[in-house]
C-alpha cells in the first residue's frame, strides 16, 4: 500500500501524505530519524497515525508575518514572553508528536512543560484531527490561521472552546491583526498595526 496524497503537489504549495496503517512508536521514531535527512518536512504522530507535510512558502510568509506581529505586540504592549517558535513536542505515553508553527510561554516560563500559546498555519487541510494533539499536551491556547482567517481555541476542562479574544492577550485586536498579516507590504502592516495598539 502507498501513501495517500492528500492534495496535488506544487512547488510552492505544503503537501502532506498520510502514511497506510497503524504505526508503533518505535516505527515512528525509525520513521522520524530517516526523515531528518529530508529538509522541509515535517512528521506529525497521533494515536498510531503518521502525517508528513511539506512546506511551502505561502504557509512560511503567513508563519512569519503572524510571528513578526505577535512579537512586536508582546513588546510594544510590555508583556513577557518566551519564543519557542516550532521545538518539537512529543511525549510516547500520550501517543503524540507535532511542531506547532509557532509557540509562545508567556511571563515567565518557570517549570511549565509546554507552551501557553501555540499558532498553526493551515493552508493544506489534514487529516490528523486539528485540536486533538494540542489537547494531549494540555496546551492552554492555539490558534489556526486558516483560509485567510484566525480561529482560537481555549482549553476549558477536558476539551477547547472557541473563543472571540485571546484570554491571554485580552486587548489584541484579532481582525487588525488579520487585516495586517494580509497585507502586501510588511512595512504598512506593521505602521497599521502600531497605530492600532496605540488607540
Amino acid at each position: 500500500m502507498t501513501p495517500q496524497i492528500l492534495e496535488k503537489p506544487s512547488s510552492t504549495q505544503e503537501q502532506r501524505l498520510l502514511l497506510p496503517g497503524w504505526h508503533s512508536w518505535q516505527e515512528f521514531k525509525a520513521i522520524q530519524t530517516l526523515m531528518e535527512e529530508v529538509p522541509g518536512v515535517r512528521l506529525t504522530y497521533l494515536d498510531g497515525f503518521i502525517e508528513l507535510m511539506t512546506i511551502g512558502e505561502p504557509h512560511e510568509l503567513i508563519k512569519s508575518i503572524l510571528g513578526f506581529l505577535l512579537e512586536f505586540y508582546f513588546c510594544e504592549i510590555g508583556i513577557e514572553f518566551m519564543p519557542v517558535g516550532s521545538a518539537t513536542r512529543e511525549v510516547e505515553g500520550q501517543k503524540v508528536s507535532f511542531e506547532p508553527d509557532e509557540s509562545y510561554y508567556i511571563g515567565e516560563k518557570g517549570n511549565k512543560e509546554h507552551p501557553d500559546l501555540a499558532v498553526e498555519v493551515i493552508i493544506t487541510s489534514g487529516t490528523i484531527k486539528k485540536l486533538a494533539k494540542y489537547k494531549r499536551l494540555q496546551i492552554s491556547e492555539v490558534w489556526f490561521w486558516e483560509n485567510d482567517n484566525l480561529s482560537l481555541y481555549r482549553l476549558r476542562d477536558e476539551d477547547y472552546e472557541a473563543i472571540d479574544r485571546s484570554e491571554f492577550l485580552p486587548e489584541l485586536d484579532i481582525a487588525l491583526l488579520v487585516r495586517c498579516v494580509l497585507m502586501p507590504s510588511r512595512l504598512e502592516a506593521r505602521n497599521e498595526f502600531l497605530k492600532g495598539i496605540q488607540r
